[in-house]
This record gives C-alpha cells, sequence and structure tokens, in this order.
C-alpha cells in the first residue's frame, strides 16, 4: 500500500518535472518582449483647422473664378463685346488648325468702316463709339451664329464665315458693305453715314492665319479706293 501511495504522488510531481526541463530557459538580464501597440487612427483636426481649409478652398475657387475672368476680357473688345484682335487672331489660328485636320473651308472678310474720321473730328468720340456700335451689330445680324466677328482695331472689322465659296464670299461681303451703308445717325441735328469697304480672303486646307490677314486686308484697301471713284 505504502508503495502504491508512493508511486502514485510521485506521478504528478514527475511529470510537472519533466514538463519544466522541456522549457528553454529565458537568458539571464532579457526582459519579456512587449507587444507592438496598434496604430491610433488619426485625430479629427480641431474645429479652426476645418475652418481654416474651407477658406482657403474658397479663396482658391475664387482667385481661379477670377484669372479665368480676367483672360477672357483679355480677348473681348470693352466697348464692343466682340472678340479684339487678339481674340479674333486666336479664334483664326484655331479655326485654320480645323479647317486644315478636317479639309474643311471658310472665307476671312475684313471691312473698313468709311467717314468714320470726320464724325469723330466733328462731332466727338461718343459719336464714334455710337457708330461703332452700330456697325457691329449691324454685321452680327448678317452672319450665322457659328461665324466670328471680331475688331482689328480702330475703325477695322474681321470676320470668319465657315463653308463658304469664293463667289459666295464676295457676295456677302458686298452685302455687308450694303447692311452699313444703310445706317443713318443724328448727331447735332444732322443725319450722318458712315459706309464700309470689304475684302475677302479664301481660308483652305493651306492657308496661314498671319498671310490669310494681310491678303484680305490688302483687298479691302483695293475695294476702299474702287467705292471712291463711285461716289
Amino acid at each position: 500500500m505504502k508503495k502504491k501511495a508512493k508511486a502514485a504522488a510521485s506521478g504528478p510531481a514527475k511529470r510537472r518535472k519533466n514538463s519544466l526541463a522541456g522549457r528553454k530557459a529565458a537568458p539571464k538580464g532579457a526582459k519579456p518582449a512587449k507587444r507592438a501597440a496598434p496604430p491610433r487612427p488619426p485625430s479629427a483636426p480641431p474645429d479652426d483647422a476645418k475652418r481654416s481649409v474651407r477658406r482657403l478652398r474658397a479663396q482658391l475657387a475664387k482667385a481661379q473664378a477670377r484669372i479665368e475672368e480676367l483672360q477672357a476680357s483679355a480677348d473681348i473688345d470693352f466697348l464692343l463685346d466682340i472678340p479684339n484682335r487678339r481674340g479674333f487672331e486666336r479664334e483664326l489660328h484655331r479655326s485654320i488648325a480645323y479647317i486644315k485636320r478636317y479639309h474643311a473651308s471658310g472665307a476671312l472678310i475684313v471691312l473698313d468702316v468709311d467717314r468714320l474720321k470726320p464724325i469723330n473730328d466733328a462731332y466727338g468720340h461718343a459719336a464714334g463709339d455710337q457708330v461703332l456700335k452700330a456697325v457691329a451689330a449691324a454685321l452680327s445680324r448678317h452672319v450665322r451664329s457659328s461665324d466670328v466677328v471680331g475688331r482689328l482695331g480702330g475703325d477695322e472689322f474681321a470676320l470668319l464665315l465657315w463653308n463658304l465659296s469664293e463667289t459666295d464670299a464676295r457676295a456677302k461681303a458686298a452685302e455687308l458693305e450694303h447692311a452699313v451703308d444703310r445706317l443713318t445717325f443724328t448727331f447735332g441735328g444732322r443725319t450722318v453715314t458712315a459706309g464700309a469697304s470689304a475684302g475677302v480672303a479664301i481660308v483652305g486646307p493651306h492657308a496661314e492665319a498671319g498671310r490669310a490677314l494681310e491678303e484680305a486686308d490688302a483687298a479691302m484697301y483695293l475695294r476702299k479706293a474702287q467705292r471712291r471713284h463711285e461716289t
């Protein structure tokens, strides 16, 4: 009985000893490894920072809109609200690129207002401005919405008309001259007329913007001389 009790008592103790012996002893002075803390989620910015971000975004959007507005206004004649020389030449370059790519065609008309200087000298620049506004409105009424009417400077206008033959372009130039000739103005109790002379250049796949403007301008001066002899 004593032997059985001794054997029973020594069994669990022996197993515990063997279990402890199987474990590797930690080196002296070693500290138990610490578990890495999980990353903390970014904290939400304070209300002041959020307000600053919103304010800066609003200021940036306003500045970008202002830049676009200034860029657009740089291409527009402030008196007539049509493209100025810079804006018209930009549109002409774009149109010629389109014509070259898709083998389209167009016509360029340069039109000079007659007798504007005498009107300015006799009745003042306000009267001259009134004439220019009426001319711009008349030209716009006689072209399509896809066409472009611009002011090259002073009393000189330019029109870019799509898909016109040379014959049709010359007929359109004569129509525009007639439309301006019919305009009448009353300054200082007197009725005044202006008139216009127009020159044509055809814009095809081999056209260049500067050359086309020079050609239409030269044709306009020839037409102006012809009209002087007609009157």
